[in-house]
């Protein structure tokens, strides 16, 4: 899809899945590595677990669909070579801290000078400006600095991260759809720009919103072993099984609650809940909880139930009840049976590539997206450093490019992608989490709902001032940011003509139905196109649109566990805490905003719609995409360590003063180490560790020494004094800290946008800063039907009469 286009990856490992997911669209990627190799090269894991060797299986993980070449830019040489190499380029992307480029007359301005066209992607912790710009900064303190770290773990031990690093992965896919937001700018306008990506930010989607607890008036989330807390209600997903843990899906209201009710009769056929709890009513058990009439004792209950239920039957025997009874409960699967899943056989998911010197064959995660028309292929294995030097540097101008239209300078911009138009059928958080990025940079996204069937996201808490209510969500107010609303009875004969012309004013569909939906609404690709052939039509669910689990129906919390993600989050000593909540949800998105902008682009040049099936599974598995290699190339099982960190000691999170209050500290070198411990003041036997090897072995006497230090200083003194001498540190964030990050405010990232019923509520701005099309964010999402008349008088030309035949009719509700 993209193969007219050229990308430079100057990133290191902060910012290499970006260029991966361009280059697995078809970009022509070339990595441009400093002498010695790229520092993801020394990242563990490694092929037959040797550390000494080139094979690093975190670079594996981030560096398919590549080209490599060494440059040295502290040289002239090496800036020449890059230079030239820009000036016939659409893209460079970068990780260095902000302004090295800069110094080195390497900068956008100057970059920009040679080539008008390109388009510049920074990776940083926390963005180009602002207070913390310039933070020492590694993915444990940015993970911190997002509020997803506080949120994480065991409720009585400090909070805990993946052990696949996280952080700048969300950085990095966030990115690779700024770039592409771009792109469609500049094929319109022929001008480049500056596209800042905050980690912070882009892992701040992770929280659920939760961040906004503050603001909006509700208590902090507080920390559970795989599940979450919120004032008296607490959800816990994973639960014991005989051979393992498998998560179960509890939760209430027109989404959860047929769920919770069948899950109690089967408990109750079983002998394991009375005929009382069996008929609760789950559909308003959420308002009972809230309101005091339903204690919280009876759902501790309940959860305690459901852990003695689970514990009785082994992981494969309660997936096979689930599928049979249509209940939520999936395996919290090892890497090893991620690895072998039937589901992800029958997709003939996985990609076999070939790897030189030596050689040998791998088995990598497969495509993130299937696209009908354009399959994404996997042309290049992993490079090795400089591997593409000569024909690189060699095929100057003479390539196959993009032209881009000749730059229109002097009037203001329009939005990046202003005149797209989307027709929004997405629902919960995975798919309208995607279809709000495009809303926030200019498309017109129309959303389809129905007051019959509830939107499961307008009944996710945080609500505003914590009372439940369909227009009081936070998560929907925030997925449906930009959006128009328009409610549709799709099931009334008479909508059918609505839709009709909805589709056929539409360039985009986009649902995230279970499979099968769309087609028994008549809606599915094969509909759709003969309405209008040339239809971008993408379909989002837990595991795609085949296979014998693609109509497992459910939510991020299956997926995040079915793909192998819990066993990698917590401690090797306990049961799996994590990730927290439906954290496919929050990692999905990113990739389906890139296919969709991918499949625009496509069909500019060409004509061509097509058809997009995502699995969030199978896409969020490039997050974990070293685990899985250790497992394909090593047979390794990699398992949850805390914080621990082969690159880095100590690497931990630490109590500060005050009730549940914790730092992230990390020492990512020796240099950052003696900083360290000059101002904690060591003894000389720790302070004369002057080598990782040494200072892992003597880790629980380090973090003991750390401990006592920060024990009694606030996170402000923590954090003063330690960033005074360049160690990565961050407090681990509250909802009431991220409220008042001066970084944040300077980003701009909280906005107060008015909403129909509420007044002026605060929700989140665009994670991506571009310098020359920025994001604009004026209104929430819509309450019940505020946009119908729009809609369909505006955007379809329905006359006054033929709208109100339309409401008597029932079709508008």
């Amino acid at each position: 899809m993209l193969s007219p286009y050229r990308v430079l990856d100057l990133s290191d490992e902060r910012g290499q899945l970006c260029g991966q997911i361009l280059g697995d669209l078809g970009a022509d990627v070339i990595l441009i590595e400093p002498p010695g190799g790229s520092s993801a090269r020394r990242i563990a894991p490694f092929v037959n677990d040797a550390g000494d060797a080139p094979d690093s299986l975190h670079f594996w993980g981030l560096n398919r669909n590549k080209r490599s070449v060494v440059l040295d830019l502290d040289s002239a040489t090496g800036r020449a070579d890059l230079r030239t190499l820009a000036a016939d380029a659409d893209i460079l992307i970068e990780s260095f801290p902000p302004g090295h480029l800069d110094s080195l007359g390497l900068g956008v301005a100057a970059l920009r000078s040679l080539n008008p066209g390109l388009i510049v992607v920074s990776i940083t912790a926390f963005g180009q400006q602002g207070p913390k710009a310039h933070w020492a900064a590694n993915d444990l303190t940015v993970l911190a600095a997002s509020g997803v770290l506080q949120i994480t773990g065991d409720g009585d031990r400090p909070p805990t991260r993946l052990v696949v690093p996280q952080a700048f992965l969300h950085g990095a896919a966030e990115a690779a759809v700024g770039a592409l937001v771009a792109l469609h700018a500049r094929e319109r306008d022929g001008l480049g720009q500056h596209v800042d990506a905050s980690a912070q930010a882009a892992t701040m989607l992770a929280t659920q919103f939760f961040v906004l607890s503050h603001a909006w008036g509700v208590a902090q989330l507080e920390r559970v072993a795989g599940g979450m807390k919120v004032g008296p209600i607490v959800l816990k997903f994973v639960n014991p099984a005989r051979d393992g843990h498998v998560s179960v899906t509890f939760f209430f209201g027109t989404s959860g609650g047929p769920f919770a009710r069948r899950l109690m009769e089967v408990m109750h056929e079983r002998g394991f809940v009375d005929a009382a709890t069996r008929d609760e009513d789950w559909l308003n058990y959420t308002d009972l909880l809230m309101t005091g009439v339903e204690p919280a004792t009876e759902l501790m209950r309940c959860i305690d139930a459901i852990a003695t239920f689970t514990a009785q039957y082994t992981k494969a025997e309660l997936f096979a009840l689930a599928r049979q009874r249509d209940l939520l409960i999936v395996p919290v699967a090892t890497t090893a049976e991620v690895a072998d899943s039937e589901q992800l056989a029958a997709r003939e998911y996985w990609v076999e590539m070939v790897h030189e010197a030596p050689a040998r064959h791998v088995r990598y995660p497969g495509p993130f997206a299937r696209f009908s028309a354009t399959p994404l292929r996997y042309r290049h294995a992993p490079p090795r450093a400089g591997q593409h030097q000569d024909e690189v540097l060699a095929e100057g101008a003479t390539r196959a490019r993009s032209t881009p239209r000749k730059p229109v300078t002097g009037a203001p911009r329009a939005p990046a992608l202003a005149g797209v138009k989307i027709l929004d059928f997405m629902w919960v958080i995975a798919g309208p989490a995607s279809t709000r990025t495009l809303a926030d940079y200019g498309a017109t996204v129309v959303h389809i709902e129905s007051t019959r069937a509830v939107d499961a996201a307008r009944t996710v808490q945080p609500f505003w001032q914590n009372q439940a209510g369909a227009e009081r969500s936070s998560a929907y107010a925030n997925v449906g940011a930009g959006k128009y609303g328009c409610v549709l009875n799709l099931r009334s004969p008479q909508a059918r003509a609505v839709l009709q012309r909805l589709v056929q004013w539409a360039d985009v569909v986009t649902d995230s139905f279970a499979c099968g939906v769309m087609q028994r609404l008549e809606l599915d690709y094969a509909h759709l196109s003969a309405w209008n052939p040339s239809i971008i039509a993408l379909s989002s669910c837990l595991n795609g649109q085949s296979g014998p689990h693609a109509t497992l129906a459910g939510f991020g919390t299956m997926g995040a566990q079915m793909a192998g993600f819990g066993e990698l989050a917590g401690w090797p000593d306990r049961a799996p805490a994590g990730p927290f909540g439906a954290y496919t949800d929050y990692v999905a998105p990113k990739f389906t905003a890139a296919a969709l902008l991918a499949a625009l682009d496509h069909r500019r040049r060409t004509g061509e719609g097509q058809h997009v099936d995502l699995s969030q599974s199978e896409a969020a598995l490039h997050f974990i995409a070293p685990a899985m290699l250790d497992y394909t190339v090593n047979g390794h099982v990699m398992k949850r360590t805390g914080n621990a960190s082969p690159e880095s000691c100590p690497h931990g999170v630490y109590a500060a003063a005050g009730v549940d209050r914790w730092v992230a500290i990390a020492a990512d070198s020796d240099v950052q180490w003696q900083a360290l411990v000059r101002v904690i003041g060591c003894d000389g036997r720790l302070a004369g560790l002057t080598t990782l090897a040494a200072r892992h072995r003597a880790a629980p006497e380090i973090d003991a020494a750390i401990n006592a230090w920060t024990a009694v200083r606030t996170a402000d003194e923590i954090e003063n004094a330690l960033q005074a001498v360049a160690v990565p540190v961050h407090r681990s964030s509250l909802s009431a800290d991220l409220n008042d990050d001066a970084q944040l405010a300077a980003r701009g990232h909280f906005v107060t946008v008015p909403h129909a019923a509420l007044g002026p509520i605060p929700i989140e701005h665009s994670r991506l800063r571009l310098s020359d099309t920025p994001a604009t964010v004026t209104r929430p999402g819509p309450v019940y039907g505020e946009d119908n008349t729009h809609v369909l008088r505006d955007l379809l030309g329905y006359e006054d009469e033929e709208i109100t035949a339309l409401h008597a009719a029932g079709v508008l509700e």
